[in-house]
């Protein structure tokens, strides 16, 4: 995957666009690009590390997928690039390679192909056995068949009218999915609590989450037109989080194009989808160029958390926090409520970092180029500022926020400045 992933080449041009956390055509089609090259890679490294992978049950499932491929190849990359399927690609690999442990779930690659057949409306026939009286059809959602034992699935099996069938639910204005199906929607147990998907909502729930989601795609459509372009083009399924989750949000690396969120005003979940989606395109970014080569040890101060980061850390915060600091800056301008405080104290947050990120000794040439351009992103800020000491203030709220850190970790002080 390495090696393939290393015929990517990012121009100067791109890698600033990107740094800047503002979007940009350029950085959109780098991100989808790594993300679909990654996804064929790993879906074709399953598929030769899996027993007889050419022969038999799972040469059967992938030969159903290049049939309904020949007919609608659009419906074919949306069901084998949507995020869920990269969470089952990886566990099914890992799986695969494990001497020990589960099996790999084999038996979903044929649930990818029935998605990707009935989509593309070719003719089949292909037996899948449910799970728990459940069968999931990625993209579309899951059947539910009256008696157990394998079904036979042909075009004719998805009618989404029928009692048996419950479709994904899709959000409002746009191709995004609210995934509370998928059984690969996040990662499994091992996940940390604050981050597990919730269990299937009820149509209470997803009126909810329509209301919720409506009300963010408005907000960022009023006040930053090409960012919500930019959400809308690189976010494929949202993940609702479980009551009592203490995170907003947050982004898995294996799950690309999606965001996993809970409840929350849309006003707050506006930021959650603007933050997020900062963390998957630098994730996507440093598939394709190495920025630095730190270690992986927390020890460096962030002002949005209270314990130490490591450098990819805290490059990530800074970088999904430079784009708020952009977002709320339009907003103020728009009059929203709160946002030149919001702008003031995300922006001190970031001038706060950039200097210790700059200085660090473990940056490659890119890293210290995208470093750069964070920084240079920041300073143009400036030619808006906030209305009267607003942003002086929340440096030094900052400040003293910093020493205060440094007093309690001062084995770690040295890391929090230059």
């Amino acid at each position: 995957m390495t090696a393939a992933l290393a015929a990517f080449t990012v121009s100067t041009d791109t890698l600033r666009a990107l740094a800047s956390a503002e979007p940009s055509p350029e950085g959109t089609r780098l991100v989808r690009d790594v993300r679909r090259s990654k996804r064929l890679v790993l879906l074709r490294a399953v598929l030769d590390a899996a027993p007889c992978g050419r022969s038999g049950r799972t040469a059967d499932h992938w030969a159903l997928l290049e049939e309904a491929e020949r007919r609608d190849p659009a419906a074919v990359r949306d069901v084998l690039h949507y995020p869920a399927t990269g969470v089952w690609a990886e566990e099914t690999l890992r799986r695969l390679h494990a001497p020990y442990g589960p099996p790999a779930d084999l038996a979903h690659l044929g649930a990818l192909a029935a998605a990707a057949a009935l989509r593309a409306g070719i003719p089949f026939t292909h037996t899948l056995r449910p799970v728990h009286g459940r069968l999931v059809l990625p993209t579309l959602g899951l059947l539910r068949p009256d008696r157990p034992g394998p079904l036979v699935l042909t075009e004719r099996s998805w009618d989404p009218e029928d009692p048996g069938t419950l479709p994904l639910h899709a959000l409002p204005g746009g191709r995004t999915a609210l995934d509370d199906l998928d059984p690969y929607r996040a990662p499994g147990p091992a996940q940390p609590a604050p981050l597990r998907p919730a269990r299937r909502l009820t149509p209470k729930g997803h009126k909810r989450w329509d209301t919720q989601w409506s009300g963010a795609l408005t907000l960022l459509e009023r006040y930053d037109t090409v960012r919500a372009e930019e959400t809308a083009q690189l976010l494929r399924s949202l993940v609702p989080l479980a009551g009592g989750s203490r995170s907003s949000g947050a982004t898995l690396p294996a799950a690309a194009g999606s965001v996993l969120a809970r409840a929350q005003a849309p006003p707050a979940l506006a930021a959650t989808l603007v933050h997020e989606v900062q963390h998957g395109k630098l994730t996507a970014l440093a598939d394709v160029l190495t920025l630095h080569t730190a270690d992986a040890v927390p020890r460096h101060w962030a002002p949005w958390r209270s314990d130490p980061r490591p450098l990819e850390g805290l490059l990530h915060g800074a970088y999904a926090h430079l784009a708020l600091a952009g977002y709320w800056q339009r907003a103020a301008l728009y009059g929203a409520r709160g946002a030149w405080a919001q702008h003031a104290r995300t922006r001190a947050q970031v001038a706060a970092v950039l200097p210790v990120l700059r200085a660090h000794g473990r940056l490659t040439a890119a890293g210290r180029e995208f470093t750069d351009a964070m920084a240079a992103a920041e300073r143009a800020m400036d030619e808006l500022p906030p209305p009267g000491d607003q942003h002086a203030a929340a440096r030094r709220a900052v400040d003293r926020e910093r020493r205060a850190w440094c007093e309690t970790h001062p084995e770690l002080a040295p890391f929090a400045q230059v």
